[in-house]
């Protein structure tokens, strides 16, 4: 062949040499490339200790990582944590959940005595999503994020994006960021200086931060793959508010694709609460998501034991009626109207704990199926115990249990046009169980009354009473 010379040997080296150098410089001049076997992008979440919710929000957290493995992301799983949460919740999001989490120390508040909510006080510990340049861009998230599909074409989007929930003002339960040092020290030092804040929390810090982004284009992945520079709004179906759902019981959001629902309503309202549904019709979803993820198995063991405590209760109440209005007390000169009052109160106090302590007990990130039906147990159980123990008539006293489940029923109804039609049949319920729950607490006070004049507590009996031999007497 005459087009071969030995000269070849050498220049087939050198291009492969000069290759990989432009290859290396190409990765230089990129923001961020992850290392070695990772991924370029990540969705990041965050986590701090020191609320009375922060359990709760480690289940969301793995949740949400869970079901972004489960849509196939082509991302790392970031969870910036703070260095007091638990070594055993560390392993768990490493080992099981396949996260990198990353150690930080809680950023200094300095808007906290501004701000109303001390879960709000450390929600700063966002701006750490700046200081990930490793990567080239990152998706950081709330943990009431709730995915229902795969949002990779998000890291096209510029420097900056959100999207507006609020008209005016940018919501930051999900946005997209380019990390860069130079952005978090001017962070850092805005904090410092204690930059305005109106509401003392990320909220209002980054949004201040960038105070034109409402005036900058929508964000439209380009179909070629582009990443794009810049600051672009986020098209409303990234950041689906829960509440537009409520309104028409289905989704109907025209801007981008419907892709994450966000929570952003009262902590205690959060989808991961068992009491969330069926007042909240999305909170089913959220669990749904949960059953396919990581399960229930660290909350099965309390509610089985309840579960089993509560069905020994309804036993022992079929077999004993004790009477604690059967007492019999020393001497003529006791105050009877004190003594009855005393017990009607302790009665009708025994009555409200048989259905607050079920609900307290409980633990609060069980399936709201399940927990509904063990709460239901547990106060059909007490209530039982209380009616027998003051000799009160029993449908009275479950009044109240049958009109739990009556509304639970009317919530869940699935065949409601709309949630106008939900709430006024919630409402129209509520006002028909309202006169038969007050003449059910009027049976209780008189049934109660009757109980303890034929218990031995009227005046005439009194002295019947001193033949008790110097103690009080349950018999």
């Amino acid at each position: 062949m005459a087009w071969w010379k030995p000269s070849s040997l050498i220049i087939i080296p050198v291009y492969c040499l000069l290759l990989i150098v432009a290859g290396a410089g190409a990765g230089a001049e990129s923001n961020g490339v992850a290392a070695a076997g990772g991924h370029r992008n990540a969705y990041a979440t965050m986590m701090y200790m020191g609320t009375p919710r922060d359990y709760e929000f480690y289940i969301a957290i793995r949740v949400l990582l869970r079901s972004l493995s489960k849509l196939r992301v082509d991302a790392d799983l970031v969870v910036i944590a703070s260095v007091d949460v638990p070594a055993r919740w560390i392993h768990a999001l490493e080992e099981e959940d396949g996260a990198k989490v990353k150690l930080v120390e809680n950023l200094n508040n300095p808007y906290q005595s501004d701000t109303r909510h001390d879960r709000f006080k450390l929600t700063l510990n966002k701006l750490y999503a700046w200081n990930l340049v490793e990567y080239s861009r990152v998706i950081m998230l709330d943990a009431d994020n709730l995915f229902l599909q795969n949002t990779d074409e998000l890291f096209q989007c510029g420097r900056f994006c959100a999207v507006f929930i609020n008209p005016c003002i940018f919501h930051t339960g999900l946005f997209v960021l380019q990390p860069s040092s130079e952005v978090f020290k001017n962070m850092l030092h805005d904090l410092d200086s204690k930059r305005d804040n109106p509401d003392g929390a990320d909220q209002g810090f980054i949004g201040g931060y960038f105070p034109d982004l409402l005036d900058q284009p929508m964000f439209h992945p380009p179909p070629n793959g582009t990443i794009l520079d810049g600051t672009f709004r986020l098209p409303l179906g990234y950041q689906m508010d829960a509440s537009y759902y409520y309104l028409r019981l289905r989704w109907s959001v025209p801007c981008g694709p419907n892709s994450v629902i966000t929570f952003p309503g009262a902590s205690w309202l959060k989808p991961w609460y068992w009491w969330s549904w069926p007042v909240l019709p999305l909170g089913i979803q959220w669990h749904e998501q949960r059953r396919e993820t990581i399960g229930y198995d660290s909350e099965m063991p309390f509610v089985l034991i309840q579960s089993v405590f509560y069905l020994g209760i309804i036993a022992i109440s079929r077999f004993a009626r004790p009477s604690l209005t059967k007492l019999c007390y020393r001497g003529a000169d006791k105050n009877i109207t004190i003594i009855q009052t005393s017990i009607k109160a302790l009665a009708m106090l025994s009555i409200i704990i048989s259905y607050m302590l079920p609900f307290m007990l409980l633990p609060h990130t069980i399936h709201p199926i399940l927990g509904w039906s063990v709460y239901l147990l547990g106060a059909f159980a007490l209530s039982c115990t209380a009616a027998n123990a003051f000799l009160l008539p029993t449908l009275p006293v479950l009044t109240l249990w049958f009109g739990i489940i009556g509304v639970l029923l009317v919530m869940a109804c699935p065949w409601y046009n709309d949630g106008v039609v939900r709430a006024l049949s919630v409402f129209a319920y509520a006002f028909c169980a309202s006169p038969v729950l007050w003449i059910s607490m009027g049976k209780i006070r008189s049934s109660l009354h009757v109980s303890l004049e034929r218990e031995g507590f009227l005046p005439s009996r009194l002295t019947e009473s001193t033949q008790c031999n110097g103690f009080n007497k349950l018999y």
